[in-house]
């Protein structure tokens, strides 16, 4: 299987993002902010046929545009602070009545379906490069503004208080998001995409271990989920990105009943 250059391709933006994507997912979800993960992993459509119609880059589309949405949703926060789901409601408006004004154009000469549900077969050599930089880029920035980024994580207005410069910073982990999203959309698809930014961490918290302890985790359980579902769904000729995000609910569900069966072990005892 891996004789063939598609699947080491395949492989090798697999472990990128099964590390990328739950160092991003963690702070997305103590923030209770996963539902802006999956708002931008839909904007990513509008970049992907954007590119497409410019005979660009679609993983590059992807991350200019959904930095641009990840942008206008913090830009917003500032008008609708009473009613933030108005501001997601906003932005889908926007991606999803681009990339459907643009698919059904009839000026797209690419098709655009595989990135819905994610396709080892389309993931090329440029792509491997660019999805190397967009996650060295994000994990360096996320290295240097770890102590930030976790301060405003449990606390924004403490943060905030503190001299902490939420504002910049929050523009910054949008655009970080962005390069999750966009690295991730020629595996998983943009459909499920969100599933493999939250699931991992879901699945780690219910460790319930501290803060690094928990981000490990995440990433462990990132590539246990990401490599299966990449490996069997090559055997059972479905779409990676469907199959991997039931992988996901596989081991979370597999993880709460252990924890509950060890919880009633240790009870049982004492």
């Amino acid at each position: 299987m891996l004789s063939y250059s598609f699947m080491q391709n395949a492989l090798f933006v697999s472990v990128l993002i099964s590390i990328l994507c739950p160092c991003i997912g963690i702070f997305l979800v103590l923030r209770r902010y996963s539902m802006i993960g999956d708002t931008l992993s839909h904007a990513s459509l509008a970049g992907i046929t954007i590119g497409l119609l410019y005979n660009q880059s679609p993983v590059l589309g992807a991350f200019l545009f959904t930095s641009l949405c990840g942008g206008l949703i913090e830009f917003l926060r500032g008008y609708f602070r009473k009613n933030a789901d108005l501001i997601l409601s906003i932005v889908l408006a926007l991606s999803v009545g681009t990339a459907i004004t643009v698919i059904s154009s009839g000026k797209l000469r690419a098709n655009a379906d595989s990135f819905l549900f994610g396709s080892i077969l389309t993931v090329t050599r440029s792509d491997m490069i660019l999805i190397s930089i967009l996650s060295a880029v994000s994990v360096l920035t996320l290295i240097l503004l770890y102590h930030q980024l976790v301060y405003i994580a449990y606390d924004e207005e403490a943060a905030r208080i503190a001299g902490v410069k939420v504002r910049i910073i929050n523009y910054i982990f949008s655009v970080l998001v962005a390069s999750a999203i966009a690295a991730s959309i020629r595996i998983t698809g943009v459909l499920v995409l969100s599933s493999m930014i939250a699931l991992p961490v879901a699945t780690a918290l219910q460790l319930e271990r501290g803060f690094r302890p928990t981000l490990i985790f995440s990433v462990v359980f990132s590539f246990i989920d990401i490599l299966t579902g990449l490996f069997v769904s090559y055997y059972l000729n479905v779409a990676p990105g469907g199959f991997t995000a039931l992988v996901s609910v596989a081991v979370l569900a597999a993880v709460m009943i252990g924890k509950k069966v060890y919880s009633g072990f240790r009870a049982a005892m004492v």
